[in-house]
């Protein structure tokens, strides 16, 4: 039977009135799946390849034909944005409005009038946040059993955003602690453009059976891919800056467009030139900035702006405007800096190239310095450059980063504890590790962590929960305070930035994702300095001045790179014939300086003596595991500066020779890495851990210590140790 066949009659005429001359690929692939059997779903297609239609087309077909024993949604739908929920909304509304099925946004800017009539009468499909769900949890624990009782599946949006999320092993849990509370598992079916490992994201979508799982895949319809890669030397009085806004005004003006320019103060400093630009010609305004510290009407009236596209629009974002949020079409995407990882790049891209015949656009703009006798190893070899080529080919290769699946997760823990208790007005110890670790998302905290949590969440510095004379986990005076506030709902929180001081005087302040701790080096404001103390409590940096060097200067937010992304680095510096096609002049210069630098330099070592105590290491890895290495020769006393796939080693004549610690590591000698007085609190409920949790938590997801001795034999492996 032809898959438009199995669909209930309202469906085939609204897909008839929307004058489809056929159904597309994932949507034939995706029907025959959800009708002929009761498996989970993965739906992974392009952007704009009708994947939300392949979800739900079937599914509704189920909701009309199929009998409703008693009441409640029959579909529950869940994506991370309001505004996505609000877009999608209304385009179901209009399939639905033949099978007189119920369309039911629920977020926070939803009336309550809305909100009771639905609770009252449940029924259709329920559009919600996971901040939404977890409200309804806490607010109606009892009725939820009444209101999820008939639904047929969950549908996940976006899954690559909660992959190994504060966010999504929330969502996690909440599925599973619906499943216990209805008494049957619910089918869940994924949607996604990005995933960079489909087996992880079906044990994502369903822990328990991740081998059943339908993978649903097509690459039909993917546009033309037209870029390139334009390479800029900073000058004096931003001189880069006015030549990239001059070349964006010139190609994106009269068109729709995104401009991802990295930090929001790049985004503000690009708006205003591209804005000055117009001013100077006499044109009208068409630039316009959105980040999340703009007012919520500015950002909304852009989005309307960008969508309704009755006046040519572009939005210089941070990545405020990289998920599925209905904006339209925009001609091209244009991104500012190397960018952190290739799956936000593919997301980003995705934006572009959304009609029929419409090629995808790509514009890329990296900032070199212009090179002296001074000038830092990094920026010789043209580190920002080599990123930008390395994220490019991995994309046109279709491959993105995997979810790193081992964190422990125990702030959301902290908060899902809490939820719980407020969910069932108390709950015994044993009851609630069977509903969150051994039924739900946190199957790999054992009793003992588990016990030393409660123990932590109870003490009288957190006073979160208290224990009943009946034994039954209730909330304390502190857990009481947190519960009843709004912002509780949501698991994570806006990255805080440090405030970087340096002899009692604020520098300016910087979000810093990366593990930081006192006698590594950092740079700021074009200077390097000399880490003293971190304070995570007041988000404080103390710094002293380095006198090493000429710094480099780099572009964008901070993020880990894969090992995937460093080794390619690596294989683009080695590689002397491989010239991609999508540079510009400058840049194609800039790729032949740093591989002339990089021979030069390392001379087919991994390890170079620059000086007196003084070495260049090419770890060849990613952050973490970069990262790790540096915080194991940190506590031996060396000062490291840390950079894509290197670090910068400096030490004294009270420790050895670097080579010999690295030969101690290669031979598996324990290596304490000391990180309990690094930025480790850095999540929402961090603060109510213990040290000992924390750095559980930090060892769990930030660092790979078992990696050591691979990384140090690979670093000294049958390759001589060279002297600058």
């Amino acid at each position: 039977m032809l898959a438009y066949d199995k669909l209930a009659w309202p469906v085939q005429k609204w897909i008839r009135s929307q004058g489809w001359a056929d159904l597309r690929d994932i949507q034939t692939q995706a029907i025959h799946a959800i009708k002929d059997s009761h498996d989970d779903v993965l739906i992974a297609a392009s952007t704009a390849a009708g994947k939300t239609e392949a979800a739900f087309l079937p599914l509704i077909s189920e909701v009309y034909e199929t009998e409703k024993e008693g009441e409640g949604f029959d579909l529950l739908y869940i994506a991370p944005l309001k505004a996505l929920i609000s877009d999608q909304a209304s385009r179901l509304e209009a399939i639905c409005q033949e099978a007189e099925i119920p369309v039911v946004p629920w977020h926070g800017d939803i009336s309550s009038s809305v909100k009771i009539r639905a609770r009252k009468h449940p029924s259709g499909i329920l559009m919600i946040t996971p901040e939404s769900l977890e409200a309804m949890f806490m607010r109606n624990g009892g009725d939820i059993p009444r209101l999820f009782h008939s639904v047929r599946a969950a549908i996940l949006d976006e899954v690559h955003t909660m992959l190994d999320s504060e966010r999504g092993i929330q969502l996690q849990s909440l599925l599973s602690r619906l499943e216990i509370a209805i008494q049957r598992p619910i089918r869940r079916v994924g949607i996604s453009a990005t995933l960079g490992d489909m087996k992880q994201a079906c044990r994502y979508l369903q822990p328990d059976n991740p081998e059943n799982v339908q993978i649903l895949k097509s690459d039909r319809g993917s546009p033309e891919l037209r870029l390139q890669l334009r390479g800029y030397v900073r000058g004096d009085k931003d001189a880069a800056e006015k030549n990239i806004s001059q070349h964006l005004f010139m190609h994106l003006r009269g068109s729709n467009n995104l401009i991802f320019a990295g930090s929001r103060q790049n985004v503000e400093i690009y708006a205003d030139k591209l804005r000055r630009l117009c001013e100077k010609q006499n044109l009208p305004q068409e630039f316009y900035p959105h980040h999340a510290s703009l007012s919520r009407d500015h950002r909304f009236a852009l989005e309307r702006r960008l969508k309704q596209s009755q006046l040519p629009t572009t939005a210089i974002c941070t990545s405020t405007l990289e998920l599925g949020v209905d904006i339209g079409d925009v001609n091209c995407v244009a991104q500012i800096g190397a960018p952190f990882s290739v799956a936000s790049l593919r997301q980003r891209l995705g934006r572009s190239g959304r009609r029929a015949g419409q090629a995808a656009i790509l514009r890329q703009y990296v900032i070199e310095d212009e090179l002296d006798s001074q000038s830092n190893f990094s920026s010789q070899l043209r580190l920002g450059l080599i990123r930008s080529i390395a994220m490019i080919d991995l994309l046109l290769e279709k491959w993105c980063e995997p979810a790193h699946s081992d964190a422990l997760h125990l702030s959301t823990l902290v908060h899902q504890i809490l939820s719980v208790i407020v969910e069932k007005g108390g709950i015994d110890k044993r009851r609630l590790y069977f509903i969150l670790c051994k039924r739900g998302s946190f199957r790999q905290i054992s009793t003992a962590v588990f016990s030393d949590l409660l123990r932590a969440m109870a003490c009288s510095e957190s006073q979160l929960i208290e224990h009943a004379d009946n034994g039954l986990l209730l909330l304390g005076a502190q857990g009481e305070s947190l519960v009843s506030h709004y912002s509780f709902y949501a698991v994570f929180q806006t990255p805080e930035e440090y405030r970087i001081v340096s002899d009692s005087k604020t520098l300016g302040t910087l979000p810093i994702n990366n593990m930081i701790a006192p006698e590594m080096m950092l740079i700021f404001s074009g200077r390097r300095w000399l880490v003293k103390e971190v304070d995570d409590q007041r988000k404080t940096i103390v710094v002293i001045p380095s006198n090493a060097g000429k710094p480099p200067k780099f572009g964008g937010d901070i993020g880990n790179i894969h090992d995937i992304v460093a080794e390619r680095m690596f294989s683009i510096l080695e590689q002397p014939d491989y010239q991609p096609i999508y540079l510009d002049s400058i840049a194609a210069n800039f790729l032949q300086e740093a591989r002339s630098n990089f021979a030069q330099i390392f001379a087919n070592a991994r390890i170079v003596e620059m000086g007196d105590h003084y070495w260049i290491v090419a770890t060849c890895c990613g952050t973490i595991k970069t990262t790790t290495l540096a915080f194991a020769l940190r506590n031996q006393g060396y000062h490291v500066e840390i950079y894509d796939g290197f670090l910068e080693v400096k030490g004294n004549d009270k420790i050895s020779p670097l080579p010999d610690f690295l030969r101690e590591i290669a031979d598996g000698n324990p290596c304490n890495l000391m990180i309990s007085d690094a930025n480790l609190n850095r999540e929402k409920f961090h603060p109510y851990l213990t040290e000992k949790l924390l750095e559980m938590d930090a060892l769990s997801s930030r660092v790979d210590e078992k990696s050591l001795p691979a990384i140090a034999q690979s670093i000294l492996s049958d390759r001589a140790i060279v002297k600058a």
